[in-house]
């Protein structure tokens, strides 16, 4: 397989432009960020612009830029990003510029991780990602961007490429299914006015995997249908998902915390495809990082709030001592319980799993 397509223009805006905020946290002028890693100012300009991708950079060369980074006093939040800064950048340019083989495209050989997939939003709909929010920003001379710029042809082309190559994988069969799964996500983000209805027509294909019970090979392709069609706002199919292939079913139930420690950083986000989830095991896992990163982003999933809410149950039940462990974390998580019990967004198992929760943590206090 290539690794790379010489043929195709690389593109470097995100990365570029999550470098300069590196530069800036240190903080440092182009110039003397220049001198500091002793190279010349268009290297840099270059690098931060996107005309230079730090992708195309000698893997010691990068290795070495990073390491500079944090012996200047960089924010290690920010450094902790520049992998996911550059696998959006590497997706973006093959979405752009597809590869022949759809089995080259990025999209296809390794399971992408929630770092990735918001900084690909930040770049084509200027949706900040929520590691980046309220962050202060260094003093800067003239407008500048708030974010990666990609230009606005750029953008409409890259849904539309997406949905052809989402279309092609459906095509290609079993072998291009995480191709597609992953394609018809970052889909999802698409603006357009009849983006709602393709993605319809290209769930229909997915739709029988809903039907089946319990954990199956075609778990990841219901759970992904049920999750696009709640961002699209028809959380029932979500709901109907969680009482048939999780509720009641051990392997799905470990299949989805499995799924989502990986997709928020609680593992090792390098799985090559989605056989960590044929045979999940807790121990693969940091239970006390997925706590905190399922509390923390209920406030922002409103289409798939059951599904934070049922999996928090779900972790709780696997691990009961994590209250204890963390009563700040508990303590937020009951807040947000009561806020969600007293409101009508939540379906009646949630309510549920909620009530039963926060029983649970009164006995702990």
């Amino acid at each position: 397989m290539a690794l790379r397509d010489r043929g195709r223009t690389e593109i470097g805006v995100v990365s570029g432009y999550l470098l300069r905020l590196l530069r800036e946290s240190i903080p440092r002028t182009q110039a003397h960020f220049a001198e500091d890693l002793t190279v010349d100012l268009g290297t840099v300009q270059g690098w931060e612009s996107g005309r230079r991708p730090l992708a195309n950079t000698r893997s010691a060369d990068l290795l070495q830029l990073r390491r500079r980074l944090a012996l200047l006093g960089a924010a290690p939040g920010l450094l902790a990003l520049l992998a996911a800064a550059m696998d959006a950048d590497r997706i973006l340019t093959a979405v752009l510029q597809p590869p022949l083989d759809p089995a080259d495209h990025p999209l296809a050989g390794w399971v992408q991780s929630r770092e990735a997939a918001h900084m690909i939003a930040w770049a084509v709909r200027g949706i900040t990602p929520p590691a980046l929010v309220g962050r202060p920003t260094g003093p800067r001379r003239g407008a500048v961007a708030a974010g990666p710029v990609l230009a606005a042809a750029d953008r409409t082309a890259f849904f539309s490429h997406l949905r052809r190559t989402a279309d092609s994988a459906e095509a290609a069969g079993e072998r291009a299914l995480l191709l597609r799964r992953q394609a018809l996500y970052l889909a999802s983000y698409d603006p357009a006015p009849d983006a709602g209805d393709w993605a319809e027509q290209a769930l229909r294909a997915m739709r029988p995997a809903l039907a089946l019970r319990g954990y199956t090979p075609r778990w990841i392709e219901a759970r992904t249908a049920a999750t696009v069609a709640a961002r699209q706002g028809d959380p029932e199919q979500l709901r109907d998902f969680i009482d048939a292939a999780l509720v009641g079913d051990q392997h799905g139930e470990l299949a989805n915390l499995s799924y989502w420690a990986y997709w928020l950083g609680a593992m090792p986000a390098d799985a090559p495809d989605d056989g960590f989830m044929h045979a999940p095991s807790p121990a693969a896992w940091n239970p006390l990082q997925l706590l905190q990163s399922l509390v923390g982003s209920l406030h922002d999933a409103p289409g798939t709030v059951d599904l934070y809410v049922h999996s928090v149950t779900t972790l709780l039940d696997v691990h009961p001592w994590l209250p204890l462990a963390d009563p700040q974390t508990a303590r937020q998580f009951g807040s947000r319980a009561t806020e969600l019990l007293d409101g009508r967004v939540i379906s009646p198992r949630s309510r549920h799993d909620l009530e039963s929760v926060q029983y649970r943590l009164q006995q702990t206090n």
